[in-house]
């Protein structure tokens, strides 16, 4: 690793002057001045980093017990690209001599693929990116000195596995508990592969997806003491497209983490706000004791429907229909929407009030619930929620998606909602990908640095830059603790 330090000491100092000379005829360009040091520490950073792996190959190269159960096949060159640029360096390939396996020592040491082409960083670089904007720049933002394609950043996505929702040390004990849901309808390019979206016999797709969205929280507060906005307290998201019996799998994902969480003995009312679609009802065999409360959103909505023809008496029409609603009966809602057929003017609108009454009959106890906001009912956020944690990335703009990338997008979106970190994302997918062969023979790395006891291999570069011995007996002491590697 020395050697890149003595290159940056004969040549990249030089480079930095004529940079700084080049600002000092010209001072106002700033930027040029500023972008030429960073790319040129960058460049350095990048050798320092490949230098750092070969002196490593180099000393399981030179290891006693290496020489003991491992012959040298060759030596390979490998580059990698990292979140400050690429990185290139040589690795060697050892053959077990009595198994024949063959393995870089380098890549078991190091614990990586041995094909892999981006570290853990770069990856998490390209999450980040991807889960805000798009395939694209995701693959622009892998690195500050390169890119990868947009196909690369996909695959890397579909690819996903997500960890379990956390478990609290000690179940929070509330009086409230509140779970929201609704769903985003995605574009598809295609369902399963290309082409097997087939029109109807009017020429017309259903190339829609849903993908749900189901957050629990513990109520809401004001962002601040006089703020008229409110945040969710606490809240936990959780998004993907769920269909047929994923669905069930879906709200037991859902109350295991309630269970784990807080303490039900405690929980008064769980209040489920959404807009009564048949998929969320499937918390029915998941989640017990829960109180349905219609979303206000999707009541005026229906409300809107059902008196958008008595134009200037609309306002009035629906202050009426929601009082009912809220201390009247179901004869009387049905009595009033007689009333409100009797202006309209075709049967179009006729089959709009009664769809809309319909609705409201249907979910009468939850739009009831909702109207009097008693007993700890609060307003319902899940038109924002949607809009933010899916819409604004998903169907906002003119998009297409496969069902399992609309899939992983949603779980990924709701991952970062939840405040998840990408570089420990892409750890565990090392973890959950992990093969353990236990038939395989584990690779020791004793005496790594035998030989460096009996000389130096850096020879005279000692000699020639500051290097502290306490940080070389520390590499030596890494190393010894870490000899077992499967």
């Amino acid at each position: 690793m020395y050697k890149s330090i003595l290159q940056f000491n004969e040549s990249g100092t030089i480079r930095l002057d004529n940079i700084c000379a080049d600002f000092f005829e010209n001072p106002k360009d700033v930027a040029s001045f500023v972008n030429g040091v960073k790319d040129e520490m960058l460049r350095f950073a990048c050798e320092f980093i490949g230098d750092a792996f070969e002196e490593l190959n180099g000393m399981i190269k030179s290891s006693s017990s290496r020489k003991d159960s491992w012959e040298i096949v060759r030596n390979d060159q490998k580059s990698m690209l990292t979140s400050i640029g690429e990185i290139n360096y040589t690795k060697t390939l050892y053959r077990n001599k009595k198994t024949g396996l063959r393995t870089y020592l380098l890549d078991k040491y190091l614990d990586i693929e041995e094909n892999a082409r981006l570290t853990e960083d770069a990856e998490a670089c390209i999450l980040e990116e991807a889960v805000q904007t798009s395939y694209r720049r995701g693959g622009e933002a892998v690195s500050i000195l390169d890119k990868v394609s947009k196909s690369t950043v996909k695959n890397k996505l579909h690819s996903l596995a997500f960890p379990k929702q956390p478990v609290s040390s000690e179940k929070k004990q509330i009086k409230y508990l509140y779970i929201d849901a609704d769903e985003d309808h995605v574009p598809l390019q295609f369902f399963e592969s290309k082409g097997d979206i087939i029109p109807d016999e009017k020429g017309r797709k259903y190339n829609n997806v849903p993908v749900k969205l189901v957050y629990v929280y513990e109520g809401i507060r004001p962002v601040a003491p006089k703020s008229n906005r409110y945040e969710l307290i606490n809240p936990r998201y959780f998004s993907g497209v769920y269909e047929g019996k994923s669905n069930a799998a879906f709200w037991d994902e859902i109350a295991e983490y309630i269970e784990q969480n807080y303490d039900t003995e405690k929980i008064e009312k769980i209040y489920l706000n959404a807009d009564g679609g048949s998929w969320i009802k499937g918390w029915k065999t998941s989640i017990h004791g829960i109180t349905t409360v219609l979303d206000e959103y999707h009541i005026n909505k229906e409300l809107t429907k059902m008196t958008s023809h008595l134009w200037d008496s609309k306002e009035e029409a629906k202050d009426t229909l929601r009082s009912i609603i809220r201390n009247g009966t179901k004869p009387e809602f049905v009595e009033k929407t007689k009333l409100l057929k009797e202006h309209a003017e075709d049967k179009n609108t006729i089959k709009r009030i009664d769809d809309g009454c319909k609705y409201i009959l249907s979910n009468w106890t939850a739009a009831k619930l909702r109207m009097r906001r008693q007993n700890g009912v609060v307003g319902s956020s899940t038109e924002g929620h949607v809009s933010h944690v899916l819409a604004s990335r998903m169907s906002s703009r003119p998009l297409g998606w496969s069902k399992h990338g609309a899939h992983q997008m949603g779980q990924l979106r709701a991952y970062s909602w939840n405040k998840g970190n990408m570089l420990e994302l892409v750890r565990f997918q090392k973890e959950n990908n992990r093969q353990k062969n236990k038939d395989e023979q584990k690779v020791w790395l004793r005496d790594i640095l035998a030989s460096e006891r009996q000389h130096n291999p850096n020879g005279k570069y000692y000699d020639k830059i500051q290097c502290s011995i306490p940080a070389q007996a520390r590499k030596i002491l890494a190393i010894r603790e870490n000899i077992g590697l499967n």
